[in-house]
């Protein structure tokens, strides 16, 4: 590709984006899937955009983890294609974004491993789309010991913290702190890498927001848990809430107030014209902890996709696309194993980002 200056690279990459964004799945097909057998959404997935995929892995894997790591190998080829014709800052960003996928591959893989799965059950909710590809995650699924995965990460961002948190996730029997570390490391990187590339405000501007959605899923998580401890300690910095905000939102017992808040935290940014579809989610009687948290993250696609048309050609438009491709892998996966275990519909339904 030839080189490109001044503004070419948005408007060059947003184009071609925007003709990618044209292949993703739209809900009104994700609500016929939800009224299909399992057979008939797999050959639907299979006659997709997903074919490439499930031909090649057709004489390794059969059913539903076919579907899966086909999924999984489709979702890690889009991210490197956009890599690909990504130049300069612009590719900077976008690899300095995907590397939460190696935090979430590594965590699969120190849960499994404590678990005693196969490396090949593992395998199958591995998405190298982060620093680690295929190669790398299959040289550390092949470690016996998690003593051993954790030094086979010697070199990378992640081992610093692994190194160090550990020994307190076998203590407390559970990754869920480690995890939390590794995000907060994350973000601080990707803050600094932010603040150093030409376009980074905007960059930093969708940081902000998702550090801010991430923290009000934890406060969301501890609440359900009842939660006694340090808030703070599993709060991410570097978003827009300030640590007394956040320490406020968690003494907040009353569902509509504590949504009250938020609004009027919020407004500033103007994110409060996406706001409506959340507050009736979070308000339902019915509503659970992980459908609180799929209001949240609706709530956060609905902001990237109305700033990507105020600003068509900017990161915003190639961040949306990281997005929606994610969720539509998510919301694949979350159809056909809803199918698989007999779960009804609209319990399927709450899972689905759309």
């Amino acid at each position: 590709m030839p080189t490109i200056v001044g503004p070419s690279p948005y408007i060059y990459v947003c184009t071609r984006v925007r003709v990618r964004k044209t292949k993703l799945i739209p809900r009104e097909e994700y609500l016929r899937m939800l009224n299909m057998s399992l057979s008939e959404i797999t050959r639907v997935i299979q006659e997709s955009e997903y074919k490439k995929e499930i031909d090649e892995l057709s004489h390794a894997f059969k059913g539903i983890n076919l579907v899966e790591i086909a999924l999984s190998w489709n979702l890690a080829k889009t991210y490197q294609g956009l890599i690909a014709i990504a130049p300069g800052h612009l590719q900077e960003m976008t690899k300095s974004y995907l590397r939460s996928w190696d935090i979430q591959n590594v965590i699969a893989i120190l849960r499994g491993k404590s678990q005693g799965l196969s490396a090949g059950r593992i395998k199958e909710v591995l998405i190298p789309a982060g620093e680690l590809d295929r190669a790398a995650l299959d040289r550390i699924l092949a470690e016996d010991k998690i003593e051993k995965v954790i030094e086979s990460l010697k070199g990378s961002r992640l081992y610093p913290i692994l190194i160090r948190e550990y020994p307190r996730a076998v203590e407390l029997g559970s990754f869920a702190h480690l995890e939390n570390e590794l995000y907060k490391q994350y973000y601080a990187d990707i803050i600094s890498d932010g603040q150093t590339v030409k376009g980074g405000k905007a960059f930093l501007d969708y940081i902000h927001l998702e550090i801010d959605i991430r923290n009000m899923q934890n406060l969301l998580r501890l609440r359900s848990q009842e939660e006694k401890g340090d808030v703070l300690e599993y709060m991410i910095h570097g978003g827009s809430f300030t640590t007394d905000q956040l320490v406020n939102f968690s003494k907040i017992e009353d569902m509509n107030q504590f949504i009250d808040t938020i609004e009027a935290a919020l407004r500033n940014r103007q994110i409060v014209k996406v706001f409506e579809d959340f507050r009736e989610r979070m308000t339902r009687k019915e509503r659970d902890h992980h459908e609180s948290e799929i209001a949240l993250t609706r709530l956060q696609l609905a902001q990237i996709l109305w700033m990507s048309k105020l600003h068509p050609f900017s990161i915003w438009p190639i961040l949306a696309f990281l997005e929606l491709k994610k969720y539509e892998i998510f919301n694949l996966r979350a159809i056909t194993r809803g199918k698989e275990a007999n779960l009804p519909m609209e319990r399927i339904r709450k899972y689905l980002v759309m």
